[in-house]
């Protein structure tokens, strides 16, 4: 699998904390809980950000993780990356039959498996509602302890209702203070209907100043700007009746190593007695 590189972000303790205890949650909600789905009512709420510190948390603890990037319509996650140009085929690509399971994997330098959404395609209802889709998490459940999900808002596209018959357990992300009751109630009514049970709901962007914490990494943006044209055309269709077949060999998703300073080394050698 080719590697790419995220860009730094360094956690507030007070955040690398909670991220700890959201994975605590789902492991005491059963070995079941395997491929988890991410959902948001809007845009902006920091759901992809949440997906992948969640990503990396479990790394952290040894599990083999692979994360998914359903949200065709518009991606994060190449903006997250210092080497956007290394990603040749997504999502769109393998459940469209433009390529096989192999050619979307991708591993960072953490060790988290990836598949990125690829390009934004004129159908992303109707390609996620395809067998392949279902034929894509029946293939990877047996190789990942954890298959995370990050889909679309659902209060925006219906997208995340689609694949929710297709996880173990779904999290909402809901931005604090800025999302009215009755439209996470809406989400949370949709998810229920899917089928899919609802593990919990992560509130984000927490003003915690009289704690002593304030994280403001994420910011909040109205909805307006979601179908925004990313100028990225979609290429042609091709027929094909499978998604390819997943290799064990090609899973190296042993933990990279990075160059880091005296002083990351001294802040990490400082961390090494946290646990959960």
């Amino acid at each position: 699998m080719v590697t790419v590189t995220f860009k730094e972000r360094k956690l507030p303790y007070a955040v690398n904390e909670e991220v700890k205890q959201l994975r605590t949650n789902i492991k005491f909600s059963g070995d079941d809980k395997k491929v988890i789905m991410l959902t948001s009512s809007v845009a902006s709420e920091g759901k992809s950000s949440v997906s992948l510190d969640l990503a990396n948390s479990f790394r952290d603890l040894g599990s083999k993780v692979l994360l998914i990037d359903a949200d065709m319509r518009k991606s994060m996650f190449k903006h997250y990356l210092e080497d956007p140009e290394k990603i040749r085929y997504g999502l769109s690509h393998l459940l469209s039959g433009q390529c096989n399971i192999n050619d979307a994997l991708y591993v960072s330098a953490e060790g988290v498996a990836f598949i990125f959404a690829g390009p934004v395609p004129p159908n992303p209802s109707e390609l996620l509602s395809n067998n392949k889709m279902e034929l894509l998490i029946g293939a990877v459940r047996d190789y990942f302890d954890y298959i995370i999900i990050d889909c679309p808002p659902l209060g925006a596209v219906i997208d995340a209702a689609v694949i929710a018959k297709y996880c173990d357990g779904a999290i909402v992300v809901i931005h604090a203070g800025k999302i009215p009751y009755k439209v996470a109630q809406e989400v949370l009514r949709q998810l229920k209907d899917s089928g899919v049970p609802i593990l919990g709901a992560v509130i984000n962007m927490v003003d915690m100043k009289r704690r002593g914490y304030y994280y403001k990494n994420y910011y909040y943006k109205k909805y307006g700007s979601y179908y925004a044209k990313t100028g990225e055309a979609y290429e042609s269709l091709v027929d094909d009746e499978g998604i390819g077949i997943l290799n064990v060999s090609d899973l190296n998703l042993e933990r990279k190593t990075r160059k880091t300073s005296k002083s990351s080394k001294r802040s990490a050698a400082a961390s090494d007695g946290d646990d959960e």
